[in-house]
């Protein structure tokens, strides 16, 4: 491996660097949100270190791509976290161990910026919903985290991905990675960008503040005609919450 420092993941540990005050608002805001909005049987997609507080009325199974086992040693900068036990291996994008509306609401905190497809997956939790359920999101501000030199990913780049598969923006996005996040030197970003890829590592590949983010939303709901309505898009230090219900 080429030796560069990998940024920490967001959600607890982005917060760490932050006052008291602040971590006390964003955990209570998660808190109140997920409060309101969460009851009934669901999933939670990729919570790691740092599951979502749910009510009492939330029977939660977690989903993640690997046991902890591997998790662990994917990612070996989580040593020193708890990580929640993962119920059920699967693909946090395509859910394929779920029915159709089987799931009171999904869970998908610090996710969607790692996956490759955003609309398909967004297609894909509403998939699962039943009528009325709430998919509930934490998205990254670019400006607040690591991404903070990147530009914001557009919706033409988006719906290509969706429309034409991701592969053949794939090798961009890593070398993004290499370049804006870890900032390896001009002539190591390529040979960093395929270490990378081949190790699947699951880099942040679209980034949004909470306006641009809505322009997918938009898109998802007008044009792709996804059956959802936007309950709440609310900042939330240094990231923004959005809960959609499935119509």
């Amino acid at each position: 491996m080429i030796g560069v420092q990998r940024p920490r993941r967001l959600s607890q540990l982005a917060m760490r660097a932050r006052n008291a005050p602040a971590v006390l608002r964003w955990r209570a805001r998660r808190r109140r949100l997920a409060g309101r909005y969460l009851r009934g049987k669901g999933v939670e997609i990729g919570a790691l270190h740092a599951p979502l507080p749910t009510p009492a009325r939330a029977e939660v199974s977690y989903v993640d791509r690997m046991t902890v086992a591997d998790l662990r040693r994917h990612y070996p900068e989580l040593a020193d976290e708890r990580l929640v036990e993962v119920d059920i291996v699967d693909d946090g994008e395509r859910l394929l161990t779920q029915d159709d509306a089987s799931a009171d609401f999904v869970i998908a905190n610090h996710f969607i910026e790692h996956t490759e497809d955003p609309i398909g997956t967004l297609a894909n939790h509403l998939r699962v919903l039943r009528p009325g359920g709430v998919l509930f999101m934490g998205v990254p501000d670019r400006r607040f985290t690591f991404d903070c030199n990147r530009p914001a990913t557009g919706l033409a780049h988006l719906v290509a991905d969706h429309e034409r598969g991701p592969a053949a923006s794939r090798r961009m996005h890593f070398e993004e990675w290499a370049k804006l996040v870890e900032g390896v030197p001009a002539e190591q970003v390529q040979p960093r960008a395929r270490e990378l890829e081949a190790e699947n590592y699951s880099i942040h590949f679209h980034v949004w503040t909470a306006p641009e983010f809505a322009e997918l939303l938009e898109y998802g709901r007008e044009q792709a005609r996804l059956p959802f309505s936007v309950e709440t898009v609310q900042p939330n230090e240094h990231e923004f919450i959005v809960i959609l219900r499935r119509d």
